[in-house]
Parts: structure tokens; sequence; C-alpha cells
């Protein structure tokens, strides 16, 4: 008969230390065509310890792979402005049944493909060029529940629908186009002229012929008036 000693019975019977839920990683699949975009958001969510990759892919065919074979929370889902297919597979993840929120990175949110995609079960949108904080804070907001559009939670997918309706009569109504989107944008950041049309691959006459016609759309006559226009109008707050 073998006899065991007190500790080692103590040893043998200690049950391991439960991990609480605030310690669980959020385990998230990355599924954009863009290499670049793809590795630039792992090294970015890498940053915080409570983030977990568990796959990359490229297209609709391996975030269905990778959901299957990694069980991730989040779905990090591209859809860009000149294809639709983050929705087909959108759609065949919802079909799937598959226990997985899904977020949006769009290139815009007046595209009609983000609301298809909150339709079929996305639970948040973020514009691609969202500052690293509205990432993070997307995620962890979606984990609790939330629905995430723009740059904010919302409560409900009528919320979130109407938010992206709002954004869409804001464009409307200045009869802004996408590249004098941008060109606000970057004013209100603090581009100046050349840099502006640095990162656009304009000429810097074309950045002025576009500010020119944003001052006429707008009614304001120059730089200053145009960003306390767009801040008073929240104009740019969910586009």
């Amino acid at each position: 008969m073998v006899h065991l000693r007190q500790s080692q019975v103590t040893t043998a019977i200690t049950p391991e230390p439960a991990v609480s839920h605030s310690q669980q990683k959020v385990r998230i699949v990355i599924a954009d065509p863009q290499p670049i975009l793809r590795d630039g958001l792992r090294r970015l969510l890498e940053t915080d310890p409570r983030l977990v990759i568990v796959s990359e892919t490229h297209d609709g065919a391996g975030v269905a792979a990778a959901i299957r074979e990694s069980y991730p929370d989040i779905l990090l889902l591209g859809l860009n402005a000149s294809e639709c297919c983050a929705v087909a597979t959108l759609r065949e993840v919802a079909a799937s049944g598959a226990q997985v929120r899904t977020i949006i990175l769009a290139d815009r949110l007046g595209a009609p493909e983000v609301a298809g995609a909150l339709q079929l079960g996305a639970c948040g949108v973020l514009p691609k060029d969202s500052a690293p904080d509205e990432l993070f804070n997307s995620i962890h907001a979606v984990m609790a529940g939330q629905m995430w559009v723009g740059r904010g939670p919302t409560s409900t997918m009528s919320a979130s629908l109407k938010k992206l309706k709002a954004a869409r009569r804001k464009v409307k109504a200045f009869g802004l186009t996408q590249r004098e989107i941008e060109i606000i944008k970057a004013v209100m950041a603090g581009g100046s002229t050349k840099r502006i049309a640095e990162r656009s691959s304009i000429s810097e006459n074309t950045v002025k012929s576009h500010l020119i016609h944003i001052f006429n759309k707008m009614g304001v006559s120059n730089r200053v008036e145009l960003v306390q226009f767009a801040a008073h109008h929240c104009l740019l707050d969910l586009i």
C-alpha cells in the first residue's frame, strides 16, 4: 500500500486558480485583402495585452476556416469601397451560426454596404482612418455587449442605422464629394496644402481648387472658418 504524506495530498487536491473574466484575452481574427493593413492592425493590437490575434486572412474562404478553427471573439472585417466581398463573407458567417462579434472596418460610413453589414449582424462599423484608441474602444465596447458606429457606441441596431443615415444626409446636404471630405478631414487635422497634396497624390493647385469649392459649398472664406463650421455641425463625426 502506498502512503502519501500530508503535503503530497494537499498538492494533489489543490485546484488551479480561477481565471476571472477581466483576465481573459479577447481572441481576434483579422480579415482584409490588403497585407499592409493586416500587418499594421496586428502590430497595433499586440500592444494591448488584453488582446490576442489568433488568425489573419485575406479572403472570405479564409474567414470561415479561421472561425471554425480558432473560435475568435472578434472578427475585424475590412470593407473596401471598390468591392463588397466583405458583405458576402458576413452573410456566410451569419448563416454558420458562429458565436463571433464582427466589427466592419470601412473606407467610409456612407457606403450602402455598411448598412447591409449591420443588418447581417455586424456589431460595429469603424472608419479605417480612426485613431488607435477608437479601435481599442470599439473592441471592448462590442465585447461588453454594445454596438459601435463611427466614433462611439450606440445601444441598438435602430440607433446604429439612424447614425449612418444622419451621416449620409450631412454629406448630401452640402454636396460634398469623397475627395472633399478627405480634404476637410486633413484640414481639421492641421494639414498644410503641401502635406495634403502629398498624402492624396495630387498637386497643390488641385488641393487649392478643392478648398475653394468647399468654401463655396459651406459659405466660409478660410480654413479657420471651415474648421469652426465643420466642428459646430459635427460634420465629420460619422463620416
